[in-house]
């Protein structure tokens, strides 16, 4: 019994007792688990039991270690270890040299070691259901029989098929398209040129294809584009423009004049183009089509008989006014326009500086092949950016001319080196001229930029009256008429605040020609009618 207590006297109770010790303990004693072992064995008490365990094992009989076993081998009570005390918290394991058992990864399968002083909690697998599908959204059966319902109306009594002037109604009522989008539709199904599209080849483009669970932008861009390309082209909008003006009420007068169907179907789609396509790659992509009002422009010209009330894109107005303002400045008609044509723009509006920086092309790059000379294209983006500077196209396409180094950011230096012609027409005029120290305090109490030693793109975006800055650099009759603040475009603006500034002087210049024409048809009239009273008799 001595022997017993001196050996136990030799251990440490609170390292029998294993509180928390770091596991650099173990790391910089690797032996001390099996030294404790050996000289716990080593007792007189748990030398005898492990014998005894060791004896049953190896005769086959049941092994029993309960404490509250009434076989003679077992202990009576908690008879393990003395040097353990009745009821406390039996030792943990000996911890492995890597670290302590407590911070071990979790076992990724059930455990097989059936020990209640450790249960293994399995992960509950949640179900993610499928977010993308490669061709599109499979459809809804609720959904696919109503429009398997509309179809079977369509198509019944049409074994064969329906033809083009049929197919209208499709397009419009279970496609839910504009009606002008029939032929480009009919013509995706059709792709053996048949002429007929039977009721199996439009469920298997539109239901087994999965157009019917896209949105209409993205259901518009796959019927446009061409099957091997991401993106669409200016081609691609043709036969769509060439529907339109042979069904929409609106344009009927056109029909006996197809240049001039032409030159609108034209001017539409680089409309679309100017202000869809901010990447100005000529590449529509469907991020670029989704984030403009295109698709809502196209449904308002399928509904809207009066075309001049679509002031999106489609207005008749609209290109009669762009196309009579390029042919006036276009004084040889060879379509093509060059510097001393522009400077006349808007009754000589324009800086000579301005002018050279749009022709030097960093702006946007002509797409007239003539060098030096302008087409109509290119006329068309610069009367859009010219007549209405507070949309993003014409803003970004001005602050290009005036970056006279490129480095993103407008200076002093550069905003005074195109104000300098101003100021040099307004001593012309005998007005009174405004120093540059005082407009450049003006533009800077307007956009109100982070950096007030110079001015950023994200500066003039931010401010509703960028335009005028522009105006102010080299437009001297839009300045003139900033600083006298005329009262009536006041209150024109404050009567349509809908309106952009490109649909003002479009509704302007519109009247303005129109009246200048029915003069000229007048006068011819009256000449007419004065060269009768000549020939009759007094």
């Amino acid at each position: 019994m001595e022997t017993t207590t001196s050996d136990v006297a030799m251990l440490d109770a609170e390292l029998l007792q294993l509180p928390e010790i770091s596991p650099l303990a173990f790391k910089s004693y690797p032996h001390f688990p099996q030294t404790l072992f050996d000289q716990w064995l080593s007792l007189p008490d748990p030398n005898k039991l492990v014998t005894s365990l060791l004896n049953d094992a190896k005769t086959g009989a049941p092994l029993n270690v309960s404490g509250n076993s009434s076989s003679a081998n077992a202990f009576t009570g908690n008879s393990l270890p003395s040097m353990f005390p009745a009821g406390s918290t039996p030792p943990l394991s000996p911890r492995s040299s890597t670290g302590s058992p407590r911070v071990t990864k979790q076992r990724t399968g059930p455990s097989n070691l059936g020990s209640p002083l450790k249960v293994v909690i399995e992960p509950v697998k949640e179900l993610i259901p499928q977010f993308y599908f490669q061709n599109g959204r499979p459809t809804p059966n609720e959904l696919k029989e109503q429009c398997l319902i509309r179809i079977n109306h369509f198509f019944y009594g049409h074994s064969d098929g329906l033809q083009i002037q049929e197919f209208k109604s499709v397009t419009k009522e279970v496609c839910k398209l504009p009606s002008f989008f029939s032929m480009a539709l009919f013509r995706r199904i059709d792709v053996n040129s048949t002429n007929f599209v039977t009721r199996d080849a439009f469920l298997d483009y539109w239901i087994n294809g999965n157009m019917l669970t896209l949105d209409i932008a993205t259901q518009i861009f796959t019927i446009l584009k061409q099957p091997d390309l991401i993106y669409l082209t200016q081609e691609d909008f043709k036969p769509v423009l060439r529907e339109l003006l042979a069904t929409h009420p609106g344009l009927e007068f056109l029909q006996s004049t197809p240049e001039f169907q032409e030159r609108y179907a034209e001017t539409v789609i680089y409309r679309i183009f100017y202000y869809i396509n901010r990447s100005g790659n000529g590449n529509l992509t469907l991020r670029e089509l989704k984030r403009g009002n295109l698709i809502d422009a196209m449904q308002h010209a399928d509904e809207e008989e009066d075309i001049n009330k679509v002031l999106r894109y489609f207005s008749y107005e609209h290109f009669y006014v762009i196309y009579c303002k390029f042919w006036e400045l276009d004084t040889d008609h060879d379509f093509l326009i060059d510097k001393e044509n522009l400077i006349r723009y808007g009754n000589h509006a324009l800086t000579y500086r301005i002018v050279d920086r749009v022709f030097s092309q960093v702006a946007r790059k002509f797409t007239s092949k003539a060098e030096g000379k302008m087409g109509y294209e290119d006329f068309v983006y610069f009367i859009l950016s010219e007549e209405d500077k507070s949309s993003e196209p014409s803003l970004e396409y001005w602050y290009k001319c005036i970056d006279l180094d490129g480095n993103g950011i407008l200076t002093r230096n550069e905003m005074q080196f195109f104000y300098e012609e101003q100021l040099h027409r307004m001593e012309c005029m005998a007005q009174e001229p405004v120093l540059f120290e005082d407009i450049l305090c003006q533009i800077i109490d307007m956009i109100g930029p982070e950096d007030e030693s110079y001015i950023t793109l994200h500066d003039l975006k931010g401010c509703k009256l960028s335009g005028s800055v522009f105006n102010i650099l080299f437009n001297l009759n839009k300045f003139m008429a900033f600083e006298t603040r005329d009262p009536f475009l006041i209150r024109q603006e404050r009567e349509n605040p809908t309106l952009t500034d490109w649909d003002r002087f479009a509704h302007r210049e519109y009247i303005r020609l129109s009246m200048e024409e029915d003069v000229e048809d007048a006068s011819n009239g009256s000449a007419e009618v004065w060269d009768e009273s000549l020939e009759a008799p007094f």
